[in-house]
Parts: structure tokens; sequence; C-alpha cells
């Protein structure tokens, strides 16, 4: 059975121009509703009593007001028995004392916060609504209530953004002290404000350099990188991130979550009206052991620790060797790949180029 619970909360106050997940505006009386069908859907699926993780994400859970939010969490009170990590992602606006103990008193103990840039302007140009000193006092409020254990995300690639900018934002976060640091490149998607009004990236020249800052600056401060765009301090990994790159199953419930079951991969509702009609109803996507082998290996790539080859042919009954022997020798001799102490990996070289890399690996189309 999984042993990690994703609930996915689709409410924002207000629309990022680069996001694309799913969400609304934030209206009391959806949330009312929402709430409604979340607990009907809880009550009609099967979870394990014996997570190890939750996550709750969004949108932006830490929108809802504090009475929501309680209600929120009391509903998943009953999964927390056992669970070592349980996260919740907010914005920095939304973060205040009478929310922070909420969070306490329902054990939470991991706060992914979006941080995005320490530069005002760039967080206005991106359709951001807190600044950097906003960001300050939410990690204060949570450290005084006893969440120490603080994941902040950034953004690079942004839209006029400079490296001197990115370097300032990183010495700023580091400043704050968190546990844990996820840094994203801009990507764009068409359906989203940055999409419709045709703004793009940074060129992919400076789009590099700045990721190659990132891997050289981050760990002369104790982070280290243990996946393509996350860093930690010692032993403060994402529990529940892990879980999806070792490509273990996990609960997904709400309008727009997602979730995988052995070799079914299935996707909640992700309009929410239809979802409020029918909190149970999803679409999903029977996978082939082949499709199952090959996402396998792409989550797993993506981390520093690389393919354990074991659990590979624990879960599949099958060795590695046999299914990408020859792909994998190849990319070897090419300085790619690694193979050591039980682990296929990306050599330095290799994990610059990693979706390369996976190409090269993909199976052949029947």
């Amino acid at each position: 059975m999984a042993e990690s619970l994703y609930v996915h909360v689709p409410f924002c106050t207000s629309i990022c121009y680069y996001c694309d997940f799913a969400h609304v505006v934030y209206q009391k009386d959806l949330v009312r509703k929402w709430l409604d069908a979340l607990a009907f859907q809880l009550h009609h699926t099967a979870i394990n009593p014996k997570l190890k993780t939750i996550y709750v994400g969004g949108g932006t859970p830490g929108c809802l007001d504090a009475d929501e939010l309680e209600t929120l969490l009391q509903m998943l009170d009953p999964y927390r028995r056992y669970v070592q990590e349980y996260t919740l992602e907010c914005n920095p606006e939304s973060v205040t004392a009478e929310k922070a103990a909420l969070l306490v008193k329902h054990g939470i103990n991991r706060v992914s916060m979006g941080m995005q840039s320490a530069d005002d302007r760039l967080l206005t140009a991106i359709g951001r609504r807190h600044t950097f000193a906003d960001t300050k006092n939410a990690v204060s409020i949570l450290k005084q209530a006893g969440i120490h254990n603080i994941s902040l995300d950034l953004m690079y690639s942004l839209p006029q953004q400079t490296m001197a900018d990115l370097q300032d934002s990183i010495a700023k976060a580091i400043g704050l002290q968190p546990t844990h640091l996820s840094l994203y490149s801009l990507t764009i998607e068409k359906n989203t404000v940055f999409g419709r009004k045709g703004i793009t990236p940074l060129d992919e020249d400076t789009e590099a350099d700045m990721y190659e800052y990132i891997c050289r600056e981050l760990p002369r401060y104790g982070y280290r990188q243990y996946e393509i765009s996350n860093f930690c301090l010692d032993g403060c990994e994402s529990k529940h991130n892990l879980a999806y790159w070792h490509y273990d199953d996990f609960y997904g419930i709400s309008c727009g979550a997602s979730g995988k079951e052995g070799l079914l991969r299935y996707d909640n509702e992700k309009n929410l009206m239809r979802y409020l009609q029918n909190p149970l109803q999803r679409h999903e996507i029977p996978l082939s052991r082949q499709d199952a082998q090959f996402e396998m290996i792409m989550m797993s790539l993506r981390l520093k620790q690389g393919l354990d080859l074991s659990a590979y042919q624990r879960r599949f009954h099958h060795a590695y060797e046999e299914d990408y022997g020859l792909k994998t020798e190849a990319l070897i001799k090419r300085g790619w790949l690694e193979e050591k102490d039980g682990y296929v990996r990306c050599s330095e070289k290799g994990y610059e180029i990693c979706n390369t890399v996976l190409e090269e690996l993909m199976p052949e189309e029947e």
C-alpha cells in the first residue's frame, strides 16, 4: 500500500503569471463546498492508516482562513498517527501566528514556502503579492511556533533577472537558515498569463550559467544537491518528494491531484465545479510494465544517488541489465552514466544533460 498522501488545495488569492497548476481564485462559498466534497472523497477512499508522509499543496493552502484551515487539518488528523513528515505549502503573505499555531496543533512539522526572489521588483513582475520582508517575517513566525524544517522555493531565468539578482536572492535565502532549498527555472505554458502575453525566459546560456552558479554556491553553505532542483542540509531531504523520485505509490486526493497505484496512474477531475459534482471522478491511465520501468528510471535519474538496481528488480522481478543493459553500457562509455554500489546514476557530465540521457534510454516505439 502507498505510504504517501498528497492533498491539493485548488485555491489562490491571486494567480501568478507563470502558474499552470489546477487553481481558482479564492471564494469563501466555493471553499466551503470544496471542503464538503473533500470529506466525501476521503470517506470513500481506502487510505493506508500507516502513512509516512502527508503533503498539502496547491494552489495555496495558506490562503484558507484559520477556520477553513482547521477544518481541513481536522479531516486529515486520522491519517497522521505514523507520519514522519507532514508538509504544508504556503506563501509568505498568508502566514500568521494563529495559522502557525494551528499547523503545530495538527502535527505539521515542515513548511514549503514560495519565496521565489528577494527582489521586490521581480516579485511584482511575476505576479507575486508578497515582498522579501514578508518572507523574513513568515519564517520568523513559523520558527517561533516551533516549525524549523522550512523549505524555500526560488526561481531563476525570470524575465529581466540578472545574475546579480539571483546571487542576492540566494544569499538572502541562505541568511534565513532554511533546511531545504528548491530552485526552479522558469518554464512558460501557453495557458498562463506569461504564455498568453508571449513572455519568454532568459536565453539558454544565461539560464545554464545561473544553474551552474546555484550548484556551486549552495554546497559552500552546507546545502547538498540531492536532486536536480533540490538542495538540503544533512538529513533534511523531502521525504514526500523522495517517494515520487523513488517511484513509490502515492495517494492523490482532491481536485487536480494525481496519484499512482501499481501499474495505474490517475488524475482527479481538474475542473472544480465538476469535482464538486462528483469528487470520485478521475481519469485513469493504465501503464504497461515497460511504461512503468522507464518512468522509474526517469524519476530516479533526477536524484544524485540514481536508480537503486535492487529496488528495480524487486518491483519488476527483472534485472535492470536485462532491460537496459546495452543502452546503459553505451552511455557509460560516453561518460554520461556510471554504475557504482548497486546504483546507476548520471555522471557529473550526464547530470547536466539529464533529459538527453533519458532520451537515449527511452524504449523503442513498438
